[in-house]
């Protein structure tokens, strides 16, 4: 049976690492990744719906899962948006399609990104929990560059079990992503 190559690296050498730096006595102390929060937000969307639907198709692509629209929760006459207009796409990776996406976000797409001095350790929330901003969904090389009609950036959340920010920055250093120092 297939197992993700990171989920083979958490138990192996992550679980270890974090056991000994923190002093957990019982290995279900230790903090886990449990989900990957992918969000665009899409503000030109309002004056054209087909920016949404291309946004999703592409997320979809990246991901390898079903990507879903998002709608405004109230009217902003300001920026000309009503209540209930897609505004954005968003997917939830969990189990082996988190571990594989984040595999390739650290092995292929980060590496990709132009001026990269590593991922900015502000943030954190407090929580736990990590939130990262992609200013290009072309990083990513699944994305084929000339069917690609806008540049869009996206958010992506990193939620684990961890309860302070120091055991979340750990457990995703040992991952293997890279901070800045």
């Amino acid at each position: 049976m297939y197992t993700p190559r990171l989920k083979e690296t958490y138990s192996k050498s992550v679980v270890p690492a974090l056991k000994e730096k923190f002093a957990y006595k019982n290995v279900m102390q230790v903090p886990r990744l449990s989900k990957i929060c992918l969000n665009q937000g899409l503000g030109a969307a309002v004056a054209d719906k087909k920016i949404v639907d291309q946004a999703i198709q592409e997320m979809t692509i990246i991901t390898g899962q079903k990507a879903v629209g998002t709608k405004s929760k109230k009217d902003v006459s300001n920026f000309k948006l009503r209540k209930n207009v897609p505004i954005g796409a968003r997917v939830t990776l969990r189990g082996d399609n988190m571990y594989e996406f984040l595999d390739r976000l650290i092995a292929v797409s980060l590496p990709r990104v132009r001026d990269f001095a590593g991922l900015n350790v502000k943030g954190f929330d407090g929580r736990g929990n990590y939130t990262m901003g992609v200013t290009e969904q072309i990083i990513f090389p699944e994305m084929v560059i000339d069917k690609v009609t806008r540049i869009n950036g996206m958010d992506i959340t990193f939620v684990t079990t961890a309860k302070t920010d120091e055991e979340c920055h750990a457990l995703l250093k040992e991952f293997g992503l890279p901070f800045k120092k």
